[in-house]
């Protein structure tokens, strides 16, 4: 295991996996941010004000957000990881299977019962225990083109059937009005990097009754060729093929492509996080666009991908006390009113995971309510799976697959696609 390697590299006996420890020892801390960029700030300013009220001196470092894995893998080889690492959620089961985090004792986190539940679950591996400290959460909801809405005369959707129509409607109908069929109803990530393609369809697919995998015994099978899974798979391939109401390009396009075409005028309705709303006010003016939550499907629920960011406390530190201050620190209302970027607009939290704090409130914005609300009545977690991001990746390969070839039959694919997540849960050890 590396973790072996990274405590027998860092020697003596006091720690929890038995290296020597000093309560005095700077702690470097990684976030997955640009260096220079106004989340950088924001993230600096926490490290700046936990050292401050420690007196735990603390170093931030901004790993570029496309180098990030890559360096942290490097810093792996040479058994030399930071104490400290921000990073998604959905990196824990990689984190966790190759040795590279602490377990975190939940009950004995200072604050911990002010953290949400569904954050903490989002801090949860496969074997039940926590291995990360909740800090930044966030769910996924619309943002609709309002002026091309009333333009057309549509109502706000009540089900993703209704969103396909509003969709087509934004695509044919010459929403904007400059006489050119150049517009795309759904701006769609539908790219297989980092699992986009996944990532966007899971809202839809679980409110359609649908998922990628379901308990079974002990473990998990996949659940892709379910009959409610293959008909929403259908209906995502009818989007690019038949009604085509996404935009150029989409199966290769990544969330930095989305951005563009959204905020470009391309493209009338986009499922996003909240930490869009600053760029898109700026390009596109916050009335022209407004902000809902995503409508049921036909399986009757408005379910909404939720995930976000934990402190992980990485393996060998020389001082772990530190990387718990700082984890506790990160988490508490002081430290996430700064990931808030109230000051500087570098917002490292989007969702407060912490209870007592009104992030909609304190940013006097009633937009952002709109996404706390469908985190806390609608969200859901990825899978609790060992590895949730190989599942993913393939998933994704397999959904692009369909989007792609316009003939291939989605229940044939979908059945592929379901042995080859089966086989990934079984070399896992979570196949049921």
């Amino acid at each position: 295991m590396v973790v072996a390697a990274v405590v027998t590299a860092a020697g003596c006996t006091s720690g929890s996996s038995g290296t020597e420890q000093d309560a005095s020892q700077p702690l470097e801390v990684w976030i997955r941010q640009d260096a220079g960029s106004p989340a950088a700030e924001s993230a600096e300013a926490l490290t700046e004000a936990f050292s401050e009220k420690s007196g735990i001196e603390a170093k931030l470092v901004a790993v570029g957000v496309n180098d990030f894995e890559t360096k942290l893998q490097q810093r792996t080889a040479q058994k030399d990881l930071p104490d400290i690492v921000i990073n998604d959620t959905g990196q824990l089961g990689n984190l966790v299977t190759q040795g590279l985090v602490r377990e975190v004792d939940r009950e004995g986190t200072a604050g911990s019962g002010d953290l949400a539940d569904r954050a903490w679950e989002a801090a949860q591996g496969y074997d039940g225990k926590y291995y990360g400290v909740p800090f930044n959460s966030q769910a996924f909801a619309l943002l609709i083109r309002k002026d091309w809405r009333e333009k057309i005369g549509a109502q706000l959707p009540t089900s993703w059937d209704e969103l396909v129509q509003l969709a087509a409607a934004f695509t044919n109908d010459d929403p904007d009005g400059n006489g050119k069929k150049d517009t795309a109803g759904m701006v769609v990530p539908g790219s297989t990097t980092r699992g986009y393609l996944t990532w966007w369809f899971s809202t839809m697919l679980w409110s359609e009754g649908g998922d990628f995998v379901k308990k079974q015994g002990d473990g998990f099978s996949a659940a892709v060729d379910d009959p409610a899974s293959v008909k929403a798979v259908e209906k995502l391939q009818a989007m690019f093929c038949d009604s085509k109401v996404v935009q150029p390009g989409a199966t290769t396009a990544d969330s930095a492509t989305t951005h563009t075409v959204f905020e470009s005028g391309k493209g009338g309705i986009y499922l996003t996080g909240p930490y869009m709303l600053p760029r898109f006010d700026g390009s596109l003016g916050k009335d022209t666009y407004e902000v809902v939550a995503a409508p049921p499907g036909a399986g009757g629920e408005a379910a909404a991908l939720a995930e976000g960011e934990n402190v992980y406390l990485m393996a060998g530190s020389g001082n772990e006390k530190g990387q718990q201050a700082f984890a506790e620190f990160a988490a508490s209302p002081a430290g996430q009113k700064i990931g808030l970027g109230l000051d500087n607009g570098g917002i490292i939290v989007r969702l407060p995971v912490n209870t007592t704090l009104d992030g909609a409130a304190e940013r006097k914005d009633p937009r952002w309510d709109v996404f706390q609300k469908v985190y806390d009545e609608h969200g859901r977690n990825a899978p609790a799976l060992p590895n949730w991001a190989t599942v993913r990746q393939i998933s994704s390969e397999g959904l692009n697959g369909v989007v792609s070839e316009c003939s291939r039959d989605v229940a044939g694919a979908m059945g592929e696609l379901a042995d080859e997540i089966d086989a990934e849960l079984e070399k896992q050890g979570a196949k049921g």
